[in-house]
């Protein structure tokens, strides 16, 4: 495949997510030719600032591809960003000037549903500091929960955390048994409620998700309490992955910082059902780069 210039053309992908931005460059046969990392990218921290992530991202590529300025007009490129579906963001982006043939936009979750699936129909369910499902059957685009902690983004890394500091409190008070992992929670807040409330006014999901390495390895030494908590969150995916397939989705996998932890806890029925990734979020900004000029 050529450009009508009669150079080779080049495929972009990146994936900006909330802690970090990674980018790839490929050419038309699908050989990668550079990459490059950067800090967080997503339009919470403003849109300037997602793209200045974005392009430290894929300066770093396109330098380690040892490409020059005459080649900017002849790459593709696709961009998974969290939070572009924020009022006004995509509008913003798209205003932005660049100097590539063409750049497509999509949210970072649908990009690794993309990835995960070679761009065939399917859905995938992210379990990390939040949780989602979402998926692509026949032009519909699904999505199940991820509607943001406290109020959604059940089985998730600030829901495991929410839920051992309740547990917690209510067995410092007596109305709850007495496990090594509520007396490790409370040393956190030196035994003392008051220091949990002050906490809590300030804490966001990912701060709540910093329990949950904490929770899973207590609920691998047997920690009663560990277990219920784990057993919730893994009851709360195994619905989150049944609904997807409900929904037509042909097939779905589970990605996310939790989704190895949380595997083994999860209902025989959907560890059968469940597939390997065939590719990451940044293969799915590739695909969408591709799509901007027919290709797969």
């Amino acid at each position: 495949m050529t450009a009508t210039s009669g150079g080779a053309v080049y495929f972009l992908g990146i994936d900006g997510g909330g802690t970090g931005c990674r980018a790839r460059i490929e050419n038309a046969e699908g050989t990668v030719l550079g990459q490059g990392l950067s800090g967080p990218a997503t339009t919470r921290l403003g849109i300037a600032e997602a793209w200045a992530s974005i392009s430290r991202a894929f300066d770093a590529a396109i330098e380690e591809a040892q490409l020059g300025a005459g080649d900017l007009g002849h790459i593709h490129a696709g961009v998974g960003l969290a939070g572009i579906g924020r009022k006004g963001a995509l509008a913003a982006l798209k205003a932005i000037e660049h100097p590539f043939a063409s750049v497509a936009f999509i949210s970072d979750g649908e990009g690794a549903c993309l990835g995960a699936h070679s761009g065939r129909d399917g859905a995938i369910v992210i379990a990390g500091t939040g949780s989602i499902g979402l998926g692509l059957v026949e032009g519909r685009q699904l999505r199940v929960g991820g509607y943001g902690f406290p109020i959604s983004d059940e089985g998730s890394g600030a829901y495991l955390g929410l839920k051992v500091v309740q547990l917690a409190l209510r067995a410092h008070d007596g109305r709850e048994q007495k496990t090594a992992l509520m007396a490790e929670i409370m040393q956190r807040f030196q035994n003392d409620p008051m220091e949990a409330v002050a906490w809590m006014d300030r804490a966001s999901a990912t701060d709540y998700a910093t329990f949950a390495p904490m929770v899973l390895r207590h609920a691998d030494q047997g920690d009663p309490i560990a277990r219920r908590i784990v057993q919730s969150a893994a009851g709360h995916i195994d619905t989150l992955v049944r609904t997807l397939f409900d929904k037509g989705a042909p097939r779905v996998c589970l990605l996310g910082g939790l989704a190895s932890p949380l595997e083994p806890w999860l209902a025989p029925d959907v560890r059968r059902r469940l597939k390997p990734v065939d590719g990451d979020a940044v293969s799915g900004a590739i695909i969408l780069a591709r799509r901007a000029v027919g290709g797969r």
